[in-house]
This record gives C-alpha cells, sequence and structure tokens, in this order.
C-alpha cells in the first residue's frame, strides 16, 4: 500500500463516521512518518482537524476512524495518541508491495498531478548577453531548472524562459568595446573590458574581416550584433553543459519592434493599461497608478520627452505572458531586485491579474565559493565555466540545489571534490551505484526478480526504508507547491543513508551454503526500487545517476 492509497482508505474511514463532514483533500489527511519508528510507519492529524469542524472530541473520532483502518487489509496496527494523532502500522505484505508499485513505475515514480491544470512560466537567469554568466548566474540556474523539474512531476505545464536584455545604452557600449579592442585601443567609458571582450573581437572580424572599414553607425551595429550572437551563443553553451536548456529565449528587441499597425507591443501595453483605468497623464509624461497594488509609488511608463523607462519593457513584457496563456508567472531575481517585488505585482494588478495569485518573485541571496578565483577572462568575476570545469557540474548543481534559495550559500570545495561520505553528492550518487553493484552480483549468484513475496520484508531496516520511498511522491509535491527543490535534495540524503544500513543489516545473495530463498529476490526488488528513486530524484535536481564509482 503507497502513502496515496493509505490516504483515500484514511479519507474513506474518516468520512463513514462524519455523514456532514466537508469534502476531505490530501492537505487534510496530512500523513507524515513518525520520526520514533516505534509510532508506526505512519501518523495522521485528520482527527484533530474534523473535530474542530464538526465540534466532536478528537480523541473520541481519532478512536473511531482507528478502529475503521483495523477492518481493512494491510494494516496491521492503528493506534491514537496525544490529543488525537493516528499512528498506523501496515503489515509487512502491504508495505511491502509498494516496492513493487515503485519498479513498475519505474521513471515516472514520484510524479503527481497535484498542480495538473497550471500554466506556470518560470523565468530565470536572464543575464545581460554582453559577457559570461557568473557566480550568481550559476546559482539561479541550478535552482530555477530544478524548480521547472519539480513542478512538472507535480502535473504543471511549465515553460522555462530566459529574458534576453539585449535593447538599450549597454548593448551599445558592448559593441564600442569590441570595435576598441579589434583597433587594440582603450573601451570607452563605461565600456566592457576583459580577454573575452578581445576573444569576441577577434571572433567578430573573422565573421566580418571588412568590419573596421565600414563607416559609422554601420561598423558599430555591426559589432554589436555579431559579438551578441557569439556571446548569447556562449551562454547557451554554458548552461547546456550546467544540464540548463531553456524554451523559450525572450528578445527585448522584440518588444520595441513595430508590427503591422505601426505600434511595438510597448506601445500596446500603455493603451492596454490604460483601458484598464490604471494609467494617467501628468507634466507631459504617462504614468500607472501602481499604489493601488501596494506599491510604494508611481510609475513612470513613459516620459515627457516620449521616451519609454525600462517599466514600460516590464509592462510590455508581462502582458505577453499573458497573452502566451501563462496563468502563473514566476521570475527568480538575484539579491538585488526587492525593489522589483511590489513593482512587478502592482503591475499584475494593473494588468488585471490577482497579485497574490497569477505573479510570484522569489529573490535570491548571495552565493560564494571559498578559494574560487576571478575569471582570467573576464576579469572581475567567477565564471560559470571556470566553477564546471573546477567542481563539476554534478556537484556545483547538487550543492547549489540543497539550500532554499533566500537562504546566504557559501560552498566549501574542500568538501565538493572529496570522494567520501562528507560530499553530498558523492553519497547520493555512491548510495545509487551501490544498488546496481548488488544487482550485478545478484545476478551473478542466480538471484532474479522472479520471485516477489512482499511479506517476507520483514526486518527492521527493510519497514523503514519502504517507508522512506514511499514518501517520495509526497516530498515532490511539497518541493513544488512551496517552490523548494531543495526539499528533494535532502530527502535523497535520507534515503541513501536508510539505504547504506539496509546494506548493512540485509543480504540479496545467499551467504556461503545458505539456500536460495524467496526473500533474496524480493530484496532485489527493494534493491531496485531504492535505485529508482533515486535516480529519479537525482534527475530532478539535474544530476546524473552513475551506475559505477
Amino acid at each position: 500500500m503507497d502513502p496515496r492509497a493509505l490516504a483515500a482508505l484514511i479519507r474513506e474511514s474518516a468520512t463513514k463516521h462524519l455523514a456532514d463532514a466537508p469534502a476531505l483533500t490530501e492537505d487534510d489527511i496530512a500523513l507524515e512518518r513518525p520520526k520514533n519508528r516505534d509510532h508506526g510507519d505512519w501518523s495522521t492529524s485528520v482527527a484533530l482537524k474534523l473535530a474542530k469542524v464538526v465540534g466532536s472530541n478528537p480523541r473520541d473520532l481519532a478512536t473511531a476512524i482507528a478502529a475503521e483502518l483495523l477492518t481493512h487489509d494491510g494494516i496491521r496496527s492503528a493506534e491514537v495518541a496525544g490529543p488525537g494523532f493516528i499512528n498506523i502500522t501496515l503489515d509487512a505484505g502491504s508495505a511491502g508491495e509498494l516496492v513493487n508499485t515503485i519498479v513498475e513505475a519505474g521513471d515516472s515514480y514520484g510524479t503527481g498531478t497535484e498542480l495538473a491544470g497550471q500554466v506556470i512560466n518560470v523565468e530565470f537567469v536572464s543575464a545581460n548577453p554582453t559577457g559570461p554568466l557568473h557566480i550568481g548566474h550559476t546559482r539561479w540556474a541550478a535552482l530555477g531548472d530544478s524548480l521547472v523539474r519539480v513542478l512538472r512531476a507535480a502535473g504543471a505545464s511549465v515553460t522555462s524562459e530566459f529574458y534576453i536584455n539585449d535593447q538599450g545604452v549597454q548593448m551599445d557600449k558592448f559593441g564600442l568595446s569590441v570595435i576598441a579592442a579589434a583597433q587594440g585601443s582603450e573601451p570607452p567609458e563605461d565600456g566592457y573590458q576583459g580577454d573575452y571582450i578581445a576573444e569576441l573581437a577577434t571572433r567578430v572580424l573573422q565573421r566580418v574581416p571588412g568590419l573596421l572599414d565600414m563607416p559609422e553607425p554601420t561598423r558599430t551595429e555591426t559589432a554589436r550584433d555579431q559579438a551578441y550572437e557569439l556571446q548569447l551563443g556562449d551562454i547557451k553553451d554554458s548552461l547546456s553543459r550546467f544540464n540548463v536548456d531553456f524554451d523559450v529565449w525572450f528578445s527585448e528587441r522584440t518588444l520595441h519592434e513595430q508590427g503591422t499597425g505601426g505600434t511595438s507591443p510597448i506601445d500596446d501595453s500603455v493603451e492596454r493599461l490604460r483601458a484598464g483605468g490604471h494609467v494617467f497623464d501628468e507634466e507631459g509624461a504617462t504614468w500607472v497608478r501602481t499604489t493601488d497594488f501596494g506599491d510604494d509609488k508611481d510609475r513612470v511608463i513613459r516620459r515627457a520627452n516620449g521616451a519609454y523607462t525600462y517599466f514600460a519593457a516590464d509592462a510590455a513584457y508581462y502582458l505577453s505572458k499573458s497573452d502566451r496563456g501563462f496563468w502563473k508567472k514566476i521570475y527568480l531575481l538575484g539579491a538585488d531586485h526587492h525593489g522589483y517585488i511590489h513593482r512587478l505585482k502592482a503591475l499584475a494588478g494593473a494588468a488585471g491579474d490577482d497579485p497574490e495569485v497569477n505573479v510570484e518573485i522569489l529573490i535570491g541571496q548571495l552565493v560564494s565559493i571559498n578559494g574560487a578565483k576571478l575569471s582570467k577572462r573576464a576579469g572581475n568575476i567567477v565564471e560559470l565555466d571556470d566553477l564546471q570545469e573546477w567542481l563539476g557540474t554534478d556537484s556545483l548543481r547538487y550543492s547549489l540545489g540543497r539550500y532554499p534559495a533566500d537562504s546566504p550559500l557559501t560552498l566549501d570545495p574542500d568538501i565538493l571534490t572529496k570522494r567520501s561520505n562528507d560530499n553530498p553528492v558523492f553519497y547520493v550518487q555512491y548510495a545509487h551505484a551501490r544498488t546496481h553493484q548488488v544487482a550485478r552480483n545478484a545476478s551473478a549468484a542466480g538471484v532474479t526478480r522472479d520471485t516477489f513475496e512482499p511479506g517476507t520484508l520483514t526486518h527492521d531496516t527493510e519497514s523503514t526504508l519502504i517507508a522512506s520511498l514511499g514518501d517520495f511522491p509526497r516530498v515532490v509535491a511539497q518541493a513544488a507547491e512551496l517552490r523548494e527543490p531543495h526539499r528533494v535534495a535532502r530527502y535523497l540524503e535520507e534515503v541513501a543513508s536508510v539505504y547504506h544500513r539496509w546494506y548493512d543489516a540485509c543480504r540479496v545473495t545467499p551467504q556461503g551454503d545458505d539456500p536460495m530463498e524467496a526473500v533474496h529476490g524480493t530484496r532485489l526488488w527493494l534493491n531496485d526500487a531504492t535505485g529508482q528513486v533515486l535516480r529519479n530524484g537525482l534527475a530532478m535536481l539535474g544530476v546524473s545517476a552513475p551506475e559505477r564509482m
């Protein structure tokens, strides 16, 4: 019996004793695994929640539900504890059936439908295409991609998006910087420097040999666009090596381009907000009354000289997401973007959305790695490519993914490069590799999965391991709902720990002259189910699951 089947059984048992009770959801059941294994496999506080609604005594209601549960096959005990908790222990056979469920489900085990029907856009990284990705982008790449994966696992329809800031003064300075490097002269004031600019200049000249002979502004525009294309390609390659591939690369330039009607998306966005009654004109400028939605001040969207502000592009971009059918827009922003929270929520309100429902802003904190050196190419940043080469993709992704986004983070490279249990990613990957080694040894000894008798899995470590594996779907759903993929990483470490203890206590292959028994084949099922859960969890974090280490 898996947790979902048990939750359905508890729901049925509770409803039987409360004819006028409200419809129960999975949250009402609230299955949890007791920290003390002597208290059973699962615990529920459903009686405490329902008693308040129907005016019943919690312990009396819990006793009635527990008695009903005991009439069903697969429940060994159901005991009332404290003010009304129900501690449930499954019989070995019923608990062990979960092993078959996991193996048969394969890669789909852990997925659910909790967020089915939600259409979500997740925007993250969104770096300027004027230089290589740095350590801050690296954290968002790891977290954002893992978030996308767990949201999809929970049933949501998710599009990952990179917003390319390819419009504005910084792009012109980028082009001028490349020209300066090609000429061997100093970059413009506040221009871009570093070896990577010189490298881009060389690559641009290879593409356009006559660049320096072109008249202005054609020369600068050509250098800008060619370097932009090359740098964006480098960014895509870096992210792809980091196991991050975006569904959409959205160019800011497209928001400024005029369509067949002679207006741009930014022009249209102003009029759309005006139609909603949230735009006003004052002293020649056009404003959005964002204070109506909790912003600290109203925002200028078009200056008196006719020039649009950055807020105008933000508005057009937000509306484009709505036009593309995204019910929920999730923005992952850096530590210096706190000011965007009220701005984007106010923008959602002005666009006719619910700021508390249709938009979410996650702010990440700074990350540092002890001993990390500034990029030789960029000069003033710690570069993603250098970090990958130094620490490895798996170690870097896992380590960045196992902490909440809002926690400042300093990583220790001495631990991340260790092949020992001190290194969390090694610990989990080693457990996965061990499941494959056990399976290889079993095959050599003639143990197969032809036999499956879950009632033979009676050792304490087996019931603990089975219960831990059964918790995976709940962990994934919670990680998706709370936008906290680090919960998956911490869960995998727990599974690895429980598995290693089981490995030390139980044998899949007969020892010495011991006969082959049904328990050996059944344990092979449990071993393989563990490997499947570890593999599925690592995939949600964008981390590989090696078969040998």
